[in-house]
């Protein structure tokens, strides 16, 4: 039965995608962050509803009437640039298979980012896009949360199999980066109720992410959350749910929970933090070696035995940075952190212009909330392997889109004036009727009322 209300829900808004394709950007959203089909067990778990919305996406794009015009900024031309590298590297992969694989899945979604930012250069369309990630992400924060206090803590929580948000690790990063962005929902809320439920979602999903029991998304956690308190307008009142969510943190995980969260002190004696660095020294080596690295994927028995100082410990990156200087070089990481470092300036600029002006202020909000979730992502990052990981884009395109919007307003504006000021066409005084004298005003012969005939 929930397939077959999912899959009438998805093929329902086709129409609709192809009358406004940028309905099939938001649909597209909603399937990759929270992944509803793989929530079912029958023939829709593994249906291609990303791939059909796309499409239909693009068929719509293609015979809509709506501008088609790429924002091209310097995200968007290092983002292509970065493309093209990967492509490079693909081609001289040690595990061709894989690799083209991963290039296969990662330009699709390059692809519907660029669309993204092609179709929603509008405040509601941001907004809407917006609501999609949080509520996509959030419905798995909210339901972990809950889950974290029934049972005190004693299960991980998970996402659902089989998608970029299936393990403890990456669900924890996920609800990290949401986190922000529920706060921008809640402070641009009118409703009462409506901040009232963003609140609650913002303390369960903290709690979610302690709840995976995974180090990396913790220290995610703590550097996302004084960033958060450093950007946000109301300090007082995100301090107060900052201590009820640790409160409830608190009194609701085991002991297991804690000994676990120890060994981030005492790394050297934990088999995981060791194999980490050793994957990561490999990465290094790898690099160094092949100046075009690994291609994707290449994490391996066979890679481990030819650049690892341990060759028999064999683990995944764990960590975006050392995940593309493996498969990508130095070249690659190089672009990656540019890519990273302008995202980041390019928020400040529109918080730098949008936040002293009262209609503009929720650009300067939501610039500055994605700003925490990429602090978020760059921390719990640095110990998790999701370079990859389609929401990072996505955050790099509503950054575009918020600079676009202001640029094309600032532009509104300076020509406003121009057209304002303009001189007025010359008017014609009307021809006097026939047979009339013309009356012509007598100069005053002299200063006094009686000589102003």
């Amino acid at each position: 039965m929930r397939d077959v209300a999912l899959t009438l829900v998805i093929f329902g808004t086709l129409p609709f995608i192809l009358w406004r394709p940028h309905i099939g950007v938001l649909v597209w959203t909603w399937i990759g962050f929270m992944n509803p089909h793989r929530l079912t067990w029958g023939f829709a778990y593994d249906m291609p509803f990303a791939m059909i919305v796309a499409l239909c996406t693009l068929v719509g794009l293609l015979i809509s009437r709506e501008p088609k015009k790429i924002p091209w900024t310097r995200e968007t031309i290092v983002l292509l640039i970065f493309l093209v590298w990967l492509l490079i590297t693909t081609v001289n992969a040690m595990y061709p298979a894989l690799a083209w694989f991963k290039l296969n899945q990662l330009w699709k979604i390059l692809l519907m980012i660029y669309v993204t930012m092609m179709l929603m250069q509008s405040k509601e369309r941001i907004n809407q896009l917006v609501w999609v990630i949080a509520l996509s992400i959030g419905f798995y924060g909210v339901k972990g949360g809950i889950f974290t206090i029934v049972h005190g803590g004693v299960y991980h929580v998970r996402g659902p199999e089989g998608s970029f948000i299936g393990g403890d690790n990456e669900m924890g990063l996920a609800l990290i980066m949401t986190i922000p962005l529920l706060r921008y929902l809640q402070l641009t809320a009118r409703n009462v109720w409506l901040r009232g439920a963003l609140n609650a979602a913002m303390v369960l999903s903290a709690i979610a992410t302690v709840g995976s029991q995974s180090r990396g998304a913790l220290l995610g956690l703590v550097a996302m959350g004084a960033f958060l308190w450093l950007k946000t307008r109301n300090k007082i009142f995100t301090a107060i749910l900052g201590v009820v969510a640790i409160s409830i943190v608190l009194s609701v995980m085991p002991q297991q929970w804690y000994d676990r969260m120890a060994t981030i002190q005492n790394y050297e004696t934990d088999p995981s933090a060791t194999g980490r660095i050793n994957a990561w020294k490999m990465a290094f080596n790898m690099a160094k070696g092949r100046p075009l690295g690994g291609g994707f994927d290449s994490f391996h028995e066979y890679s481990f035995a030819l650049y690892a100082p341990d060759p028999e410990d064999v683990h995944d990156s764990h960590s975006i940075y050392f995940e593309v200087l493996g498969d990508h070089g130095f070249v690659g990481l190089g672009i990656f952190l540019m890519l990273g470092l302008m995202t980041w300036r390019t928020a400040s600029w529109v918080i730098s212009r949008a936040h002293r002006d009262r209609e503009k202020r929720w650009v300067a909000d939501l610039a500055s909330m994605i700003q925490v979730s990429l602090v978020g992502y760059a921390s719990a990052g640095a110990f998790l392997g999701l370079a990859y990981f389609d929401y990072y884009y996505t955050l790099i395109a509503l950054v575009v889109l918020c600079k676009t919007l202001l640029v094309s307003d600032v532009a509104s504006r300076v020509a406003e004036p121009a057209v304002s000021g303009a001189e007025p066409p010359l008017v014609k005084r009307p021809a006097m009727a026939p047979g009339w004298p013309a009356f012509k005003p007598s100069r005053p012969t002299s200063g006094t009322p009686e000589g102003r005939g």
